[in-house]
């Protein structure tokens, strides 16, 4: 199986490219995942986005790659030859790189020591929508975020330059085996069909 990831900031249009394959009849020749956030089932259990310690940040990325791990699983139990990821393991890497960056948490390599152990989750091409900061504030507000929903640490500029800065810069290369960058223009109908053309080319 072939794994294709799409990752990117909250409002990138992650969601909106997945739902217009969906429109289209992917999960015919694909396995689809929503992102694994969605996999847990009650809200309070979402490890914070911040922690106090990196022992607790680690903690909280322990759950979410076990989820993950779970998640992946799925999609190679359904036998389809490729599977499309709103988010993949990168989001704990990139995640990891930016604590690591503002808080010198010094968990991103200890991240990449775990995943070692798992190496099913590696993505075989991870495509990155990237979105500046000001257009997802401007995304938020359209879609009616209060000031404190905007002051949410996942959606602090300097947080977002880091993560961007995992994924663009390659300061720390991406797990993921091929990575392609989406300009921000880019429309979510152009990005589900760049998704579709990798599947197309794998499962011809």
């Amino acid at each position: 199986m072939k794994i294709i990831a799409l990752e990117g900031p909250s409002y990138a249009g992650k969601s909106t490219a997945i739902q217009h394959l969906r429109n289209c009849g992917i999960e015919g020749r694909a396995y689809v995942s929503g992102c694994y956030v969605r996999h847990i089932a009650h809200r309070d259990d979402i490890p914070p986005a911040r922690t106090d310690s990196a022992a607790a940040q680690l903690a909280a990325f322990e759950k979410f790659m076990a989820i993950e791990n779970a998640r992946v699983r799925a999609a190679l139990a359904s036998a389809k030859p490729a599977a499309i990821l709103d988010r993949s393991v990168d989001t704990l890497l990139a995640h990891g790189h930016a604590l690591d960056a503002l808080f010198g948490y010094d968990v991103h390599h200890q991240l990449r020591d775990r995943l070692q152990e798992l190496p099913f989750l590696r993505p075989h091409h991870t495509l990155y929508l990237d979105v500046p900061a000001e257009v997802l504030t401007l995304r938020r507000k359209t879609a009616g975020h209060t000031a404190a929903e905007s002051d949410y640490f996942l959606h602090d500029p300097e947080f977002l330059a880091h993560a961007r800065d995992y994924f663009v810069s390659r300061a720390q290369s991406p797990v993921s085996r091929e990575v392609t960058v989406i300009p921000a223009d880019t429309g979510p109908a152009d990005v589900a069909h760049a998704v579709e053309a990798l599947v197309t080319f794998w499962t011809r």
